[in-house]
This record gives C-alpha cells, structure tokens and sequence, in this order.
C-alpha cells in the first residue's frame, strides 16, 4: 500500500498549523484601525491561543490513543477553518473582540491538534530514515510561515489593508482542501499493535523526562531568538516595520526551513545525535553574534544562523524519543509537544525579563548549550 497522500497530508497540515500560528499577528494593524481594539487587548490574542494550546497538549495525552488519530486530525482541520472564517466574520455578528477571541480559541485548539497529531501520524509510517523523515515533515511549517507572510503582504499590496477581511477567508481554503485529503489517507497505528505505554509508565521513566527537558530547550532556542527577529532587522537595515517583518522572521524561517529540508534529504547519511551537537554549538555562537556585535548587520546574521541552528531540535528531539520509547505512543508526543511550548515561552520570556536585549540574548545561549549536555546525555543512556 502506497502512504503518498498520507505524507503529502501531514505536510500541508504542518502548513494549515504556520497559517493558524502566523496569519493574526500580520492582521493586527488591520484590528486595531479597522475594529477599533486597543493593542493592549490585540496583543492578549497571542497569549490566548499559545494557552489553549498548552491546554490541548495536555488533553491530548489523555485522549489521543483512546480516540484514535483520525478523528482528532479531522477535527483539527475543521476548526482551524472555522477559526480561520471567524477571524472576518465572527466581528460581524457579535462585539469584535469578542468574535475575535471565539475564532482564535477555535483555531488554537485545531493548530494544537496538528502539532500533536501529525509527527507520530507520519512516524507510524514505513521510511527509511525516520530522523530524516521527521525532519522534513516539520521544514513545512517554516515554508508554511514563509507563505503566509509573502503571499499576505502581497494581498495587502495588490487589494489594500481595507480588505484585509478577505484574507483569512482565502486561507481558509487550504485546511478545507486537506481534510478532504486526510479522509481517504490510509493510516498506520504507531509502535504496530503493540499497545502505547501508559502514561504513569512514561513518567516513571528517566529517558521521558530527559527528552522533555530537550524538547523545553529547542523551543527555548527557538523562540528566544525569533520573537526579536523583526527588531534585528530593523535596527540592522534601517527599514519599516512592515519591510523588517520580511526581512527578520522570514530570513529566520527561510534559514530554519533549509536545515530541516537538508537533513530530511541527507538525513540517512549523517548521525542525529552528533549534528544536534553541532547545531547547539552554532546556536551558542548565533546567540553570541547578535547580542555581542557592535555591527547591527551582523545582529541580523545571528538571527539567520539561529534559524538555522535550531531547525532540526524540535524533530530531531521527537525521533530520538521514539527511538528510545518505541512504546510511547501518541501520548508521548502530545507530553514533548507541552514541553516544547513550555520552552517556546520560556525562551522570549528570559530576553524579557533580562531587561536589556543583549543581555537576554547571551542567557537564552545557556538553552543550546543545556541542549547539548542533555543530547550527550542521552546518547550514554541508549
């Protein structure tokens, strides 16, 4: 049996997952000139749908293997559409910041489905190098986040912002057309029909919580760098605000996007443990780059070498789970999800609380380097 359709529908579901995670924040000049919201109230919507996210993750554990793949992927792409249609139209028939919440809330937890449904979905299937595959599968969402900001700077361009109720509409479009596609994708169980390990199992299990802690520190390198890639572009270049959002979350993405598809193509012939090592060594030096430079171009090169650093944590971290928990089953993925969200508030949060930017990037280098001892760590382990 031929599982093409099943692989090419995960990876547009990590593209559904960047449209639901990258479309509000372009739309939120639009809210707040259009709508008449407060950015006080416009930035509480990212806080919102990371929570329910974190929610799902937890859920998620609990139900994923007693409900079963397909159902819970289908009823991801069903609400990440609908949030996606109440982003225009929900405003329309009720308070706008109150239709505004109710659409993230229903593409939040459908973009939280995705993120813990579709890695063990695609490793449950036959390949030949399961890092490899992994990898690729998540280099999606990178080109996804790409689309999003490309195409929907476009729309604005071409249809002007006081049409900017079209665009999630558009986008819309595309989980409608993948759900159609994972209803006839044929699906394998992961781990065969060995039954998952229990989750008090997995938590007794030193192995669990040594991988949750590597999941916490790739988000952490991840996302302490890419929250401030727009002001590295725009302190480096001197651009707009619109042009720096080009030039820094997307050179980031493009960079983060290259490493996953490199080791989804040459994944086969390089050892995971060992290029995770070297990945953490250059996220250390990308950190130091862009807090110790006195060039701010070369701020910006740090924010592109991050990209690229980081690309291959998040999976690589999933398959030397499943390598080391063959019985972890879908719950095991949907705890290393929460843990990684853990870390992707963890990271920003740290360059925050630091109070001055370089300062907080050179304490997030301490996420790569803690990465590092883990990955070694773990390899004395298996």
């Amino acid at each position: 049996m031929s599982y093409d359709r099943t692989r090419r529908a995960c990876y547009m579901g990590f593209v559904v997952q960047a449209i639901v995670n990258n479309l509000a924040p372009l739309l939120f000049v639009s809210f707040q000139r259009r709508l008449g919201l407060s950015f006080g109230l416009i930035g509480l919507l990212a806080t919102l749908n990371f929570a329910i996210q974190m929610i799902v993750d937890i859920l998620s554990a609990a139900l994923a293997d007693r409900l079963g793949c397909r159902p819970m992927i289908l009823a991801a792409h069903v609400l990440a559409a609908l949030g996606l249609v109440g982003l225009s139209v929900f405003p329309l028939f009720m308070p706008a910041y109150a239709g505004i919440l109710l659409a993230v809330a229903l593409y939040a937890v459908g973009g939280g489905l995705l993120e813990v449904m579709l890695s063990p979905v695609l490793e449950a299937l036959p390949s030949g190098d399961k890092a490899a595959a992994m990898s690729l599968l998540h280099s999606f969402y990178c080109w996804g986040h790409v689309a999003v900001v490309l195409l929907s700077t476009l729309f604005f361009a071409l249809a002007g912002e006081e049409r900017w109720r079209l665009l999630p509409l558009l986008w819309a479009i595309v989980p409608i057309v993948n759900l159609c596609a994972f209803a006839r994708a044929p699906m394998l169980r992961l781990g065969g029909e060995a039954p998952s390990a229990p989750r008090r199992e997995l938590f007794k299990r030193k192995e669990f919580w040594l991988f949750f802690a590597l999941m916490v520190c790739a988000g952490a390198s991840e996302q302490g760098m890419s929250q401030w890639a727009s002001a590295f572009a725009e302190a480096g270049l001197g651009v707009s605000k619109s042009l720096g959002d080009l030039f820094g979350p997307c050179f980031f993405a493009v960079m983060m996007g290259l490493s996953r598809t490199y080791y989804g193509a040459k994944g086969e012939k390089l050892d995971l443990r060992r290029f995770l090592g070297l990945c953490a060594v250059l996220c250390m030096a990308a950190y130091a780059i862009a807090a110790l430079s006195p060039l701010p171009a070369a701020s910006l090169l740090g924010c592109g070498l991050c990209g690229l650093a980081v690309g291959i944590m998040w999976p690589g971290t999933l398959s030397l789970s499943s390598r080391g928990l063959p019985r972890g089953g879908t719950a095991m993925f949907a705890l290393l999800a929460l843990g990684g969200d853990v870390g992707c508030s963890l990271g920003p949060s740290v360059v925050s609380l630091a109070g001055d930017l370089r300062v907080g990037l050179l304490l997030c280098a301490g996420f790569p380097l803690a990465l590092l001892v883990l990955t070694a760590a773990s390899g004395r382990r298996e």
